[in-house]
C-alpha cells in the first residue's frame, strides 16, 4: 500500500499511484477530516540527487505555485520529507482530455473550438506571468469535475521575463516531445520562449482534429514534416478535411519562423477562434456527449460501459452510494462509473472492458502472486508507440460478477505518454483472437 510507504503529506494519505515518469510518482492522496481529493507528485531525493536536479524540483514547485487560473490545475501545497518532495494539485478527476478521443478521428470543429480557447486563455495567462511552459502535449492537458480543461505538469516550464520591469530573456535548453517540440530547437541557437508554447498549441489543436500528431519530429527526418514543408500534406487526409478556416489557424500557428509564427494574440483574434461557443450555452451533458461522439461512433463506450443483466439499484441495498464530488452530469454522461465485484466504482478511465473470461485467463498471475482470486492481477507495461514516445502503465484484471454476469474487469490505466496511443493500445488488446470473443458490449435496441 502507498501508505505503508510514505508518510501522511500536509494531513494527505497517498491511496493509489495514478501517473508518474522519471524519477517522481503521481498518487490519487485523500484528506479524509477535510474530505478532499488531491493529486500528489513524489520526488524522491537519494544521495545521487544533484544540486542541478533539486534546483529543478524546486523551481517546478515555486512556478507552479504562483499559477493561478481556471484553465490551470491548481497547486495546493509543497513538502519536504527526509527522501521526498512532494507538491499536491486539485485532484483532476476526469483524466485526460485526450482519453476521451478516437484515434485517427479526433472530434468535431466544435468541440475543438471549445477546448482551444480554453487552452490559449491558460497560456496568455501563463506568459504574462513570464512563464514558458515547454511541454505542451496531451497528457498534460486534463479535465476537472466541470469538464473544464485544466493545464498540468511544469516541470520543464522556465520565467522567460521579469513581471515588474517586464525584461525577457532567451532560452537555451533544449526540451520537451519531439512530436510537439518547435524546429528551431533543432539548432543550437538560443530561441525566444513565447513562439515555442505557440508551436506546441498548435500540435495540440491539430491532435484534437484528427486524433493524432502531424508528425514524428519536425525535422527532414519525418516524411510528414517534409511533405509539410512543401506543402504536398495538404493535399492529403486529414489535412484535405479540416475547413479553411481551422486550416489557416493551424498554418499560422505551424509557420517554420518563429518571427513570422502567430502570437497567442493573433490566435485569439482569429475568425475561428472569436466566433461564439455554442457548446458553451449548453450543458456539462451535451459537453460530455460531444466530447466522446468520435468514442460513441466507434463503439468504444460500448465497451467501456456494457450491459448487465439489470436489477434496480434501489432493491441492491448493498449498492453503494456515487461519491457526492465525482457524481456530475459530466461524469455521468461520460460514463466515469464502472461495476465492480464490490459495487460502484468512480473509473476515469475510459480504457476498460469486461469480459466472460476469468482474470487468469486473460492476464496469467505472476508466480509469487497471491492466489487469492479477490486480489486484482496486475502487469506493468511500456514501450514505445509509433511516434517514437515512450508510454508506461498498468493493466490490472479482477474478478467481476453482477447479478449473474460472472468474468473479469479489466482497467489499462496509464502513467504517462501519449493518451491516445494509449487507447490505440487498449483496442489492440480487446481485438486479440484469445479476448475478442469473450468482451462484453452494449447490446443495440432490440
Amino acid at each position: 500500500m502507498a501508505s505503508a510507504k510514505y508518510p501522511k503529506v500536509v494531513g494527505y494519505d497517498l491511496v493509489q499511484q495514478i501517473g508518474g515518469g522519471g524519477f517522481s510518482r503521481v498518487f490519487r492522496a485523500v484528506n479524509i477530516k477535510e474530505h478532499r481529493v488531491a493529486a500528489c507528485k513524489v520526488i524522491v531525493l537519494t544521495p545521487e540527487t544533484s544540486d542541478k536536479d533539486r534546483k529543478t524540483i524546486e523551481k517546478e514547485m515555486r512556478i507552479h505555485a504562483q499559477l493561478k487560473h481556471r484553465n490551470i490545475l491548481e497547486f495546493l501545497d509543497a513538502h519536504t520529507l527526509s527522501r521526498a518532495s512532494t507538491c499536491s494539485s486539485n485532484w483532476p478527476r476526469e483524466g485526460d482530455l485526450f482519453d476521451k478521443i478516437a484515434p485517427d478521428v479526433g472530434v468535431g470543429d466544435e468541440v475543438a473550438h471549445f477546448y482551444f480557447n480554453q487552452l490559449i486563455a491558460g497560456m496568455d495567462y501563463i506568459h504574462k506571468e513570464g512563464v514558458c511552459h515547454r511541454d505542451l502535449k496531451p497528457e498534460n492537458l486534463l479535465l476537472d469535475v466541470a469538464g473544464t480543461l485544466k493545464i498540468s505538469d511544469f516541470g520543464l516550464s522556465s520565467v522567460f521575463k521579469l513581471k515588474d520591469t517586464g525584461r525577457t530573456r532567451t532560452l537555451t535548453e533544449r526540451c520537451g516531445s519531439l512530436p510537439y517540440v518547435a524546429p528551431e530547437l533543432n539548432s543550437d541557437r538560443p530561441y525566444e520562449a513565447e513562439p515555442i508554447d505557440v508551436w506546441g498549441v498548435g500540435v495540440i489543436l491539430y491532435t484534437m482534429l484528427a486524433g493524432n500528431t502531424p508528425w514524428d519530429e519536425p525535422t527532414q527526418h519525418s516524411p510528414e514534416f517534409s511533405r509539410y514543408l512543401s506543402g504536398e500534406i495538404f493535399q492529403e487526409e486529414p489535412w484535405n478535411r479540416f475547413n479553411s478556416e481551422a486550416l489557416s489557424l493551424l498554418q499560422g500557428l505551424l509557420t517554420i519562423d518563429p518571427r513570422e509564427r502567430f502570437t497567442l494574440e493573433d490566435a485569439f483574434q482569429h475568425s475561428w477562434c472569436i466566433r461564439p461557443s455554442q457548446l458553451a450555452k449548453q450543458g456539462a451533458a451535451s459537453l460530455a456527449q460531444a466530447l466522446t461522439e468520435s468514442l460513441r461512433t466507434a463503439g468504444d463506450m460500448d465497451l467501456a460501459s456494457p450491459d448487465f443483466n439489470q436489477k434496480s439499484p434501489s432493491d441492491d441495498e448493498d449498492e453503494p452510494m456515487l461519491s457526492a464530488a465525482h457524481n456530475t452530469q459530466f461524469t455521468q454522461t461520460l460514463m466515469l462509473f464502472s461495476q465492480t465485484q464490490s459495487g460502484t466504482r468512480y473509473t476515469p478511465h475510459l480504457t476498460r472492458f469486461y469480459a466472460s473470461l476469468p482474470p487468469a485467463h486473460i492476464l496469467p498471475p505472476h508466480p509469487r502472486s497471491s492466489p487469492s482470486l479477490s486480489s486484482p492481477l496486475r502487469l506493468r507495461i511500456g514501450g514505445h508507440d509509433a511516434r517514437k514516445e515512450v508510454f508506461r502503465g498498468w493493466v490490472e484484471v479482477e474478478q467481476f460478477e453482477y447479478h449473474g454476469d460472472h468474468g473479469s474487469f479489466c482497467v489499462m490505466q496509464k502513467d504517462s505518454g501519449n493518451p491516445i496511443s494509449w487507447r490505440q493500445l487498449w483496442r489492440a488488446l480487446i481485438q486479440s483472437p484469445g479476448v475478442e470473443p469473450y468482451v462484453l458490449r452494449k447490446r443495440g435496441p432490440q
